[in-house]
């Protein structure tokens, strides 16, 4: 090292939330896995607006002190005593949920709705959310809670776990209406919406239909494969009702969930069509019971959250196949600032990742 300094080499650099609006890097100790986790050297970490939406939150959060990030991928570094199934170096993916896998919505496969790890109202615990997550150089994790990468590039794949999961999460729960003739919509074109459209486009014979306020994200939306593209304005429902014969889209995916996007939804969703909202833009809506609601009957509307395991291999089999490209700006561990600054200011094409 320079100056004569050498690196403490039980100490390693962490991103921390340490106070409403304010995140430091910190010089913590390594942590030691227990018999059934595994230590894992971060590759990359990746941002999400959710966690804007934490840092925002004001005193009401209650998990200052924590090391930010659901989305991490790296290397098996160090294994406790119990661990099976992996060996030193290999690649692996973090899962964005912590399930206990033994409570009756785990053993039927609805991990994300863990009965141990969260409640009726509260999220199932994630990474970063809590626990400490992946924004630093290492991040001790239940082995349980880790999937194999093979051949992909960590770094790159780190979003996988959020931005790739979850939208096919939102996907397989709507799978029913997307047949070869259904028409789909797609509202928001980052880091989750990017990652959603190659979902459907590999996995389904849908139309897609991609809307966004950003020029630049349609016409990415173009090349990934969207069928048509659409500027979110005043106009967009009235574009989107033409190209449907005013019948409307079988499925919307809504990766932003401001005002604007939710009120998109509800004007241009199919009977017997179902609209997800992914994005955590605090839109609304008022539900009624009779014939005279805001939206069309048999409508299926699901707020979704992460997803399962089943999910995340899924994700990991499209990447694996090229069939899943994440379109990533990176930055260095140190950088964070600029790159948080960045996503706020809608900088960020795809997504933004933090390498250590």
């Amino acid at each position: 090292m320079q100056s004569g300094t050498t690196k403490d080499r039980s100490k390693m650099r962490a991103v921390k939330l340490v106070a409403p609006h304010r995140m430091e890097i910190q010089d913590v100790p390594i942590p030691e896995p227990q018999a059934d986790e595994v230590l894992v050297k971060i590759a990359g970490a990746g941002l999400c607006h959710s966690d804007l939406h934490v840092l925002h939150m004001g005193d009401e959060w209650p998990f200052f002190g924590g090391t930010v990030g659901h989305e991490g991928a790296g290397w098996v570094e160090r294994m406790g005593a119990s661990v099976e199934g992996f060996a030193i170096g290999d690649a692996v993916l973090v899962s964005v949920i912590y399930s206990c896998g033994q409570c009756r919505p785990c053993r039927e496969g609805r991990d994300n709705a863990c009965a141990v790890a969260g409640s009726r109202m509260q999220f199932p615990t994630t990474p970063g959310l809590g626990p400490d997550g992946a924004m630093a150089e290492y991040m001790v994790v239940k082995a349980a809670n880790l999937d194999k990468l093979g051949d992909l590039d960590p770094v790159s794949a780190a979003p996988l776990a959020d931005a790739g999961v979850t939208p096919m999460h939102a996907i397989n729960s709507a799978r029913h209406r997307l047949t070869a003739t259904s028409t789909v919509v797609v509202t928001g074109l980052g880091g989750l919406g990017h990652l959603g459209l190659q979902i459907l486009k590999a996995t389904t014979g849908v139309r897609i239909i991609a809307v966004d306020s950003d020029q630049s994200k349609l016409d990415m939306a173009a090349r990934l494969g969207a069928d048509m593209t659409i500027l979110s304005d005043r106009q967009a429902a009235t574009k989107i009702l033409a190209a449907t014969d005013e019948y409307g889209a079988d499925v919307v995916f809504d990766f932003v969930g401001v005002q604007p996007t939710v009120d998109l939804a509800l004007a241009v969703v199919a009977p017997e069509g179902c609209i997800r909202f992914v994005g955590l833009g605090g839109g609304q809506f008022t539900y009624t019971a009779d014939s005279n609601g805001p939206i069309p009957w048999g409508v299926s509307i699901q707020r979704s959250y992460g997803g399962v395991r089943a999910d995340q291999l899924e994700v990991i089999s499209l990447a694996q196949r090229n069939l899943l490209h994440v379109e990533t700006v990176t930055y260095p561990l140190d950088d964070f600032q600029r790159a948080f600054d960045d996503l706020e200011a809608g900088r960020v094409a795809g997504r933004a990742i933090l390498v250590p």
